[in-house]
């Protein structure tokens, strides 16, 4: 894809820095101890070695032999302690007796690697580290099949990956794309992996494996950034289900010849639904009930079974809303419906059984 844009030189450097951090996919971690607290520890423990050495080499100092005056005293147990340890060997002060040498074998060259181990600790760590990240994101992209990608990890992004999770989806299965690297770090923190960048740009949601995604949720702030957006997310994968969420009510049309199966209009919805308990308290309490999946009621889609082939939708033990008939969704009410067909499938209204997964083939309805 070719941008165009004429920004001014600070958007340039900005724009640069984002699509370095772009190449990066977070994966959740987690986090043991901060990075202060071990350098602290590693300082103590480098510390304690240092004098248990100093104090060593003092017990033994009639052992040892110092070129300048010819005994040891503590401060030159320290400084023998400390040029033996970092390896840097002056010769001035050496083990002369049998003792003193011994000691230096069987005790003080094992706390001299101890010591650097200790220091060079943390700089192995970060050489080590690049290259155990590369494994994790390699392993992770091998294993990632038929996920969910988020693209916006705002308010309508969290609540509508609460609601997938709630049908049993795991948290491994979701990446959410967004351009703030603090709102990835919160995504990550809270399990889910991450991809820092503008969803709009192709390699960004080819980094979130969207090519091999099943469904796509679009919750950007933006409803042209959700148009591009939903454009380019269908262009590398032309089977996965788009639902985008809009602000104004003239964008959906637009946001369905982009490409989305479904568009939900996030301020008419909520007008409505505050319309709604404003004429009947109770009955947007109910409406609160069915677009909280879960809980209380649910409005989940099924197949028809054998045993309802031939029967209207008031026959059926469930309570049916709507029968999905091809790409038609007709009320339980319409006289196109008749009776119901082996391959229909049925909106209905279920109890929600706490702690329970949705089987592979009942979908919940999508969230407003």
């Amino acid at each position: 894809m070719f941008h165009v844009k004429l920004p001014g030189h600070d958007a340039i450097a900005r724009q640069a820095d984002e699509h370095l951090v772009t190449h990066r996919v977070k994966l959740p971690k987690k986090v043991v101890e901060r990075p202060i607290q071990q350098v602290l520890r590693r300082l103590l423990m480098a510390l304690l070695v240092l004098a248990a050495t100093a104090l060593i080499v003092w017990i033994d100092r009639d052992g040892y032999n110092d070129n300048s005056d010819g005994s040891v005293d503590f401060l030159d147990a320290a400084y023998y302690a400390t040029v033996t340890l970092s390896t840097t060997g002056y010769g001035d002060i050496a083990p002369v007796s049998d003792g003193a040498r011994l000691t230096n074998i069987l005790v003080i060259t094992p706390l001299r690697v101890v010591f650097l181990i200790i220091l060079v600790g943390t700089t192995l760590e970060v050489l080590t580290e690049r290259t155990r990240e590369e494994w994790r994101q390699n392993r992770w992209r091998s294993t990632l099949r038929d996920h969910t990608v988020v693209i916006g990890f705002g308010t309508k992004g969290r609540s509508a990956i609460q609601t997938v999770c709630a049908t049993g989806l795991k948290q491994e299965q979701v990446v959410v794309v967004d351009p703030s690297a603090k709102v990835i770090e919160a995504a990550t923190a809270d399990g889910f992996a991450g991809v820092v960048g503008d969803a709009t740009r192709s390699e960004v949601l080819v980094r979130a494996e969207v090519q091999r995604a099943r469904q796509i949720i679009i919750a950007t702030q933006r409803d042209d950034t959700a148009v591009l957006v939903t454009l380019t997310a269908r262009q590398l994968n032309r089977g996965a289900k788009i639902v985008a969420a809009v602000r104004e009510e003239e964008n959906a049309p637009l946001l369905k010849q982009s490409g989305a199966d479904a568009v939900i209009t996030s301020a008419s919805a909520a007008g409505r639904l505050l319309g709604l308990s404003v004429l009947s308290p109770a009955a947007g309490m109910v409406m609160e009930d069915l677009i909280q999946q879960g809980s209380g009621l649910d409005m989940v889609e099924r197949p028809v079974i054998k045993a309802e082939v031939g029967k209207k939708p008031r026959e059926t033990d469930d309570l049916v809303v709507s029968v999905v008939r091809g790409h038609r969704v007709l009320g339980y009410d319409d006289p196109a419906v008749g009776t119901l067909q082996l391959t229909d499938r049925l909106i209905t209204i279920v109890r929600a059984s706490p702690g329970a997964q949705i089987a592979p083939d009942v979908r919940p309805m999508p969230r407003q």
